[in-house]
Order: C-alpha cells, then structure tokens, then sequence
C-alpha cells in the first residue's frame, strides 16, 4: 500500500487529488494533506473537504518529518513551494510525482540534480490524451516538416498565473526539437501591429485566460491549400488528477532518475 503525500491539499487541484488517490484505495492512500498555515482549513480531515467523508488524516501547514510519513509525494502547487518540497524530499530520500508548470530554468536544473538521488516523475501534464497528443504532434512535424506554419493556441481558466501554459510550452518543445529548431530562438508569443511576413521557421502561441476553462490546446500545422489541427480539451481536472495516480503507481518501485509520463505510458 503506497503512502501519498499531496501538498496544497485544499485547492482545487489538491482536492481532486486527494479524490482520486480515495478512489484508488486497494493500491494507495492518502498519509499527508498540507496547506498554507492560514488557510482556515488547516487541522481539518482533508476527506471531509475533498469527497465529504472523513479519512482521518488532518491538514498540516508544512512537511516534517514527525508528522510526515509517506512514500510518493505529489505536488501541483507552485515554483517556489516545489523548490521547498524538493529540497525536503531529497533529504528524506522520497519519491515526487511533480506537476508544477512555470518553472524556470533554474528550478528544471535544481529537479534534475535532485533526480540523481531520488526517483522524479515532471510533466506538465499528467492526461493521458495530452501525452498521447505529445506523440501524435512528433510525428506531423515530421511528416509535414518546414512546409507549413505552426501555432499553438491555449485557454484555461482565469486564476492560472503562468502564460502560455506548461503544456503549450512542452507541445512547442517537441515539435522544435523534431524539427531540429530551438524553441527559445523560434517561439512568438503574441503578435501586434504591422509587421513583416510570417517567419516560416517560428512557432506561434496565442493564450486565453477566461472563466473556467479547465485547459484546451490546438496545434495547427497550416499550409497552402490545407492544415491539420491536433487539439485537446479537458472538461474535469480529474483527467490530470487519474493521470497523476497512474504516475504514482509507476514510480513507486522506481531506482532514482528523472521521469515523465511519456515513460509512465510507455510511449
């Protein structure tokens, strides 16, 4: 029986977490729920906040290791509280299943180096269908090569901080590098005015932010005379929270090293 750890346990993400790892519970079980230290759920059954019946496991407001046992933890929080959560994990030798978008390249740097010692499962996002996508966008870019343009397109809801999206961010990367392009030298992110003619050998990205759009992507491959679009759109955050469940299960026999769901699925 795996022992989880889900740090921001009261948010929306955290929530959806700690329902996910309760549906699984003949393989695993929620063991830690942290909060911030004033958020007004703090000392509360986190069963009761995330599917109306108590689990008896309490929120606390940090890790410590006399109140903190646990084999994977699963953190969806933000880059700075991943750099702490990390730094605690690679000190007590447990496992991270790691959804954090935003991180700079600094804090990819500080996981990889982490991931020497401890087994770490990245990715910017745990659905199945987004991964599935991640391979499907490898092999358009190859077929369709530098004879169209790219833009990829993202929405997700009002409260999410960083643009474009980690997802976005990581379709771009495996595209560029399929195509032998650096994404940092060829991406465009938003355009305005007049300008000169598109740059064949740019990707674009055009964000959303509305409402309570839980997370949309489009790629599109457009050429004279036709274009593909590869798109998916996730309607619950459930999808990224089974996902993060299937990482846990994976990982949880794994020797130390870097991980992403591409591994978990076997793609």
């Amino acid at each position: 029986m795996l022992k989880v750890a889900i740090v921001g346990a009261a948010g929306r993400m955290g929530r959806t977490l700690v329902e996910a790892v309760s549906q699984n519970s003949n393989t695993m079980r929620v063991s830690v729920a942290t909060v911030l230290a004033d958020d007004p759920a703090l000392g509360v059954d986190i069963g009761l906040l995330a599917i109306g019946a108590a689990i008896g496991i309490k929120t606390v407001a940090e890790l410590a290791p006399d109140q903190s046992d646990f084999d994977v933890l699963i953190d969806f929080t933000s880059p700075e509280a991943t750099m702490s959560h990390l730094a605690y994990c690679q000190a007590n030798n447990k496992a991270m299943v790691i959804g954090t978008t935003g991180l700079s390249s600094d804090q990819q740097h500080a996981i990889q180096t982490a991931a020497a010692n401890i087994p770490i499962m990245l990715a910017p996002n745990m659905s199945v269908g987004v991964n599935l996508c991640l391979k499907l966008l490898e092999q358009a870019a190859r077929v369709l090569g530098d004879e169209v343009d790219i833009e990829i397109t993202e929405a997700h809801h009002r409260y999410k901080k960083d643009a474009p999206s980690g997802t976005a961010l990581k379709m771009g990367a495996v595209i560029a590098d399929t195509l032998g392009r650096d994404l940092e030298e060829c991406a465009v992110y938003g355009r305005e005015g007049i300008s000169t003619e598109r740059d064949r050998k740019t990707i674009g990205f055009a964000t959303i932010r509305a409402g309570d759009i839980v997370g949309d992507h489009t790629v599109t491959f457009a050429g004279l005379g036709e274009r593909v679009e590869i798109t998916h759109k996730a309607s619950s955050r459930m999808t990224f929270a089974s996902g993060a469940v299937r990482a846990v299960k994976w990982i949880g026999n794994k020797e130390s090293g870097l991980y992403s769901m591409q591994d978990v699925l076997e793609l």
